[in-house]
């Protein structure tokens, strides 16, 4: 799996190394999030947040009404 290091410097890429990381963080997630924090027109910051989606188990009509 690609790694992505937790810092790139600035003379790292510039505008295409940070663009390539956001692609990158997007290509990895099946559902989340990928946040591009600014400051002084610069990116300086990428932030990935990754939801994991669990599958309701199927409702058992039989249960519901032997409890009743």
């Amino acid at each position: 799996m690609n790694e992505i290091p937790n810092r790139v410097t600035a003379a790292a890429g510039g505008e295409a190394g940070w663009l390539e990381i956001v692609r990158r963080q997007v290509g990895s997630l099946r559902f989340g999030a990928v946040q591009i924090v600014v400051h002084d027109s610069h990116v300086t910051q990428i932030e990935k947040t990754e939801r994991v989606r669990l599958d309701k188990p199927p409702l058992d009509i039989n249960k519901q009404k032997s409890k009743q």
